[in-house]
């Protein structure tokens, strides 16, 4: 059984980062989904994919995968670039780019 530890994404519906400061440790599915022949739902026989574990920090969650002898793979997070911008900056003497208005 494989599985898949990472920082989720923020949540593109908001604007905080809240739940993106733990770890997550999910299970990859074994077998394909199907739909359900009578409801059309989507699902599997695996069981496995409906447990989601979440820890503080990656080495919980490693150590957590080693002492289960659960093979995984560690996704690390990409590093956000953060870029201070102002809005007075649209009006500043020497700026670079032209006026657009």
């Amino acid at each position: 059984m494989r599985a898949r530890i990472y920082q989720p994404p923020k949540n593109a519906m908001q604007s905080g980062w809240a739940k993106t400061l733990d770890w997550v440790l999910e299970f990859i599915p074994t077998s394909a989904r199907r739909p359900d022949p009578l409801m059309g739902w989507i699902g599997g026989g695996d069981t496995q994919t409906q447990v989601r574990l979440t820890f503080a920090t990656r080495e919980e969650a490693v150590a957590y995968a080693e002492r289960n002898d659960l093979a995984y793979e560690v996704e690390l997070p990409v590093v956000r670039r953060f870029k201070p911008k102002a809005y007075s900056d649209n009006f500043r003497y020497g700026r670079m780019e032209n006026w657009t208005h």
